[in-house]
C-alpha cells in the first residue's frame, strides 16, 4: 500500500507538472525548463494521473490530514481542468496564461549557469506554448468576452512596444544576455505577434458581449462553476446559499459604518460614510511613493509586535515593491508572492500603484494587513518552515484557508492594536464589505446571470471602491471564476472555530496556541482544519477522540 507521505510526493509531482513555472518560482529545482502544456491532450493526461490519484489516497489509515490534503488538491486540479477556462481566460493578471507567464517570468532569478541555460530553454519553448494556445482557444466553442480579449491585445501590444524586454531580465548582467536577447528578437516576439493578431483577427469577433459574462453562459457552464465552487470554498455551500450569506453580511457591516463612521465624520448612515469616504480627495493618495512609504511602514508595525499573538515568528522578511508598470492596468490593487524556498526571492507584497491619484488610502493598513504581516506572508513563510510535512503540504492551494486567512488577519489587525486610526478602520469594514460583496457578485455573474454592469452596480453600491478598482475587480471574478468566493468563506470558518475553542476551552483557551495550530499544518480545506482544531481542544480537556 502507498504511504501518505509517497502520495503526497505524487502529488508534488503533478501539481508542478501542471505548472513548472510555480516550481521554478518556488525554488524547487528539476522544472526550470519546462513550461506548462495548454493542449487538450496534455491536459488529458494530468487529469487522469489526478484522478488516480486522488482514488488511491482514500485507502489506507496513516496519517489522515495528508491524505486529506492529497485527495482535495488531485481533485481541484481535476476541477481545474474540466473548466476549460484556458480556452476563454485573456486579460485577468492571476490566471489568464498569457498574462500570467508575462508577470511570472521577468520574476525568475537563475543562481547558476545551469539555470542560465534551463532559463534560454523555457523562453525556447514559448512559441510552441503560444501556439498550441492558439490552437486551443481556435476550435474551442466557449467564447471569451470580448472586451477582455480586447485588454489581453492591449497587454501584448505593451510587451511589444517595450525596448527593455522583461523576459531578459532574469538574465541582466551575465554571461546569457546577448544570447537571451537574440532569442526574443528572432523567435519569442515574433511569436507573441502572431498570437496577437490571432486574437484580433478570430477571438474578438465572436466574444461574448457585456450582458453575458458568467460561466452559465457557456456550454456545461452550471455544472463547472459548481464543481468551482466546492474547489474553492472546500465546503459544501452551494451558489444560491452563498449569495445569501453575503447579503446578509452586507446587511450587519451596515451597524459598524455607522458606528466608527460617527465617530470620525459625526452622526451618518452607512451609505453616507462610503459615499464620504470615496468623495474625500483628502482620502486619496498623492504619489506612488507614499503608497510604497505606508506598506512598509504598516508592515514594520506588524511584526514588532507578532510575537505577542504567536510563538514561532517566520524568519524570512516581507519586501514591499509596485506592481511593475507594463502589468498595473489589468493587475489587482495589491498582490502577494511568495519567497523561493532557495531564499532566491523574499516573499513580496506587491502595490499597484498605477493611477495612484484615481486609488483611496484608508484601506492601505488593512491591505498590507492582509498581503504581508499577519497575512499572507506570515503564513507562507511559515508554512515553509515545516521542514517535517510533506512539501506539498507546505504551499497546497486551498484558497479558503489561504485567502480566509488572510482575511481573518485584517479582523486581528484590529486586535493587536495595528490600525493607526478609525479611518484605517473604515478601511479594515470597506475590506469586510468588498469580500462580502464577492459572494454576491460572483454567484450573480456565473450562476444567477447578471450582466457586467449589474455586477459593476453592485459593487458601486456596498463596496467602497473608485471605478478603476470596480472594473478590474468585476473582470477578475469573470475570468477566475469561484475565487473571489474563499476569503470570506474561509475567515468565517477560522472565526467559527476559534469561537469554538474559546467556549469550549474557557481559561484554557490560549491565543497564541490557537494561531500556531492553525499555521502548524500547513494550508489544510476547512474540514480537515475543523477535526484539527476539534482534536486539539479535546487534548487540552484530556478527552480523546473515538
Amino acid at each position: 500500500m502507498t504511504t501518505a507521505r509517497e502520495l503526497a510526493d505524487e502529488l508534488l509531482t503533478l501539481v508542478l507538472d501542471a505548472d513548472p513555472v510555480m516550481a521554478t518560482l518556488f525554488g524547487i529545482p528539476g522544472w526550470d525548463d519546462r513550461l506548462p502544456d495548454p493542449s487538450v491532450d496534455g491536459e488529458r493526461v494530468l487529469r487522469a494521473r489526478a484522478e488516480d490519484l486522488a482514488r488511491r489516497a482514500r485507502v489506507g489509515g496513516d496519517d489522515p490530514v495528508t491524505r486529506a490534503v492529497v485527495v482535495q488538491q488531485a481533485w481541484s486540479l481535476v476541477h481545474r481542468l474540466d473548466a476549460n477556462l484556458v480556452e476563454h481566460t485573456h486579460a485577468e493578471g492571476l490566471n489568464a496564461p498569457v498574462v500570467v507567464l508575462l508577470g511570472a517570468l521577468p520574476l525568475i532569478r537563475p543562481a547558476d549557469d545551469r539555470a542560465g541555460h534551463a532559463y534560454l530553454t523555457r523562453l525556447s519553448l514559448l512559441p510552441g506554448y503560444l501556439a498550441a494556445l492558439t490552437q486551443r482557444q481556435r476550435e474551442s466553442a466557449r467564447c471569451p468576452l470580448r472586451h477582455l480579449v480586447e485588454a489581453a491585445i492591449d497587454r501584448l501590444d505593451r510587451y511589444l512596444a517595450e525596448d527593455d524586454d522583461p523576459l531578459c531580465t532574469p538574465l541582466h548582467g551575465t554571461r546569457f544576455t546577448t544570447v537571451c536577447a537574440r532569442l526574443l528578437h528572432e523567435t519569442v516576439r515574433p511569436a507573441v505577434v502572431r498570437y496577437r493578431d490571432f486574437l484580433r483577427a478570430e477571438v474578438v469577433g465572436r466574444g461574448r458581449g457585456e450582458d453575458r459574462p458568467g460561466l452559465c453562459w457557456l456550454p456545461d457552464g452550471d455544472l463547472i462553476y459548481a464543481d468551482l465552487v466546492r474547489m474553492y470554498t472546500t465546503t459544501g455551500h452551494t451558489a444560491e446559499e452563498l449569495h445569501r450569506i453575503g447579503l446578509n453580511l452586507i446587511e450587519a457591516l451596515d451597524r459598524e459604518y455607522e458606528e466608527i463612521g460617527g465617530r470620525v465624520f459625526g452622526p451618518t448612515t452607512a451609505a453616507g460614510v462610503r459615499a464620504r469616504l470615496l468623495a474625500d480627495p483628502a482620502l486619496r493618495w498623492t504619489s506612488a511613493d507614499d503608497m510604497l512609504t505606508l506598506a512598509t511602514e504598516s508592515i514594520a508595525r506588524a511584526e514588532e509586535v507578532a510575537g505577542d499573538w504567536f510563538s514561532a515568528v517566520p524568519a524570512a522578511r516581507c519586501v514591499v515593491e509596485a506592481v511593475p508598470e507594463a502589468e498595473a492596468p489589468n493587475a489587482p490593487l495589491a498582490y502577494y508572492m511568495d519567497p523561493a524556498m532557495d531564499g532566491s526571492r523574499p516573499g513580496t507584497y506587491f502595490v499597484n500603484t498605477h493611477r495612484a491619484e484615481l486609488r483611496e488610502r484608508f484601506s492601505a493598513e488593512s491591505t498590507a494587513f492582509h498581503e504581508g504581516v499577519p497575512g499572507h506572508h506570515f503564513q507562507i513563510a511559515s508554512a515553509q518552515q515545516l521542514t517535517d510535512l510533506p512539501l506539498i503540504r507546505r504551499f497546497a492551494s486551498i484558497e479558503a484557508y489561504l485567502e480566509g486567512w488572510a482575511l481573518y488577519a485584517e479582523r486581528l489587525a484590529d486586535e493587536m492594536g495595528l490600525y493607526s486610526d478609525d479611518v484605517a478602520r473604515l478601511g479594515m469594514l470597506s475590506g469586510d464589505s468588498l469580500r462580502a460583496a464577492r459572494l454576491v457578485v460572483d454567484t450573480g455573474l456565473h450562476a444567477m446571470r447578471w450582466t457586467r454592469q449589474q455586477a459593476v452596480d453592485y459593487l458601486r453600491a456596498n463596496a467602497v471602491m473608485p471605478d478603476v478598482d470596480i472594473f478590474s475587480e468585476v473582470d477578475r471574478y469573470i475570468e477566475n471564476p469561484a475565487q473571489a468566493l474563499a476569503y470570506m468563506v474561509g475567515r468565517l470558518e477560522i472565526q467559527r472555530l476559534r469561537g469554538e475553542s474559546e467556549r469550549r476551552l474557557g481559561d484554557r483557551f490560549d491565543i497564541k496556541a490557537f494561531h500556531d495550530l492553525v499555521l502548524c499544518g500547513g494550508p489544510l480545506p476547512m474540514a480537515v482544519l475543523a477535526d484539527v482544531v476539534d482534536d486539539w481542544c479535546g487534548s487540552v480537556l484530556g478527552v480523546r477522540r473515538r
